[in-house]
């Protein structure tokens, strides 16, 4: 056998470890639990109609880190159609955040300020298929059911909520063994969006829904065979519709205005494979 012929099968028998190598290295990472810390960068702005001759504009802000906790639980096994992909995410983050307002005799956005307590919860369940591609390479298109909590603790607490369904795509990439980089992206819609506030002046109504935009990018390294390392960053896009006007108790009429989320989380945690 020529020298020539020789390199090219040592060269093959490489790469198709190589190949194997990337994509048990995936399927390993997709198959484990996770305990991460998380610190939430919450970005929340409510925008006034000027309803009742009220105050127009820029109305509220809240901006600030928040430190937390996530756990998930992802498998990714040959049950149905090969490759299913299955997981389960929760995290919580409490802190306080540094809020804008209009003082309402000034009628001017940032004459009103301080700090708040936020807490952020969300939970959700994906499901989709893996498909290898090129060795080193997995595309998995999945379906999102979720629901997100976020209480503001002030002098009347209040509580926004609403679930979520979308679709979006993780792909990832297995340079070299135990190493793996995930992209993830979904478009999503919320649904069932409600406000709830306590005190005197307190309310509840149903807020408009939108649509919901998450992206993020993780990389995971597995330093032996069951104990793995990982960092993330995940970010979140989604508003509310204003709410109706409402009477409250204390004799006022009352609404919330329509807001936007920017919500940023940066991850770093464990994992146990198996």
């Amino acid at each position: 056998m020529k020298i020539n012929q020789i390199a090219f099968f040592v060269a093959t028998a490489v790469l198709c470890t190589t190949a194997l190598a990337g994509t048990d290295d995936i399927k390993t990472s997709n198959n484990q639990f996770e305990v991460q810390a998380i610190s939430t960068k919450v970005d929340y702005q409510e925008t006034a109609d000027g309803r009742g001759g009220s105050f127009s504009g820029k109305y509220y802000t809240e901006k600030g880190y928040i430190p937390g906790f996530a756990l998930s639980i992802s498998l990714m096994k040959d049950v149905w159609l090969g490759n299913d992909f299955l997981q389960l995410q929760y995290s919580k983050s409490d802190g306080n955040t540094d809020y804008k307002g209009v003082l309402r005799p000034t009628r001017v956005y940032g004459t009103a300020t301080g700090q708040v307590g936020a807490t952020v919860s969300d939970y959700s369940l994906r499901w989709g298929k893996g498909f290898a591609l090129d060795g080193a390479f997995m595309i998995t298109p999945y379906g999102e059911l979720g629901r997100h909590e976020q209480q503001i603790k002030s002098s009347s607490d209040a509580t926004f909520t609403h679930n979520w369904y979308g679709a979006g795509t993780l792909v990832q990439y297995s340079p070299f063994p135990h190493l793996v980089f995930t992209a993830n992206a979904l478009v999503g819609r919320t649904f069932a969006a409600d406000f709830d506030q306590s005190g005197p002046y307190g309310y509840s109504g149903a807020l408009g829904n939108s649509n919901l935009y998450k992206a993020g990018l993780a990389t995971d390294y597995a330093f032996t065979k069951n104990f793995h390392g990982n960092v993330g960053i995940d970010y979140t896009s989604f508003k509310y519709g204003s709410t109706a006007t409402h009477g409250t108790s204390g004799g006022t009429l009352a609404w919330m205005p329509e807001s936007r989320t920017d919500d940023t989380t940066f991850k770093i945690g464990i994992g146990y494979a198996f």
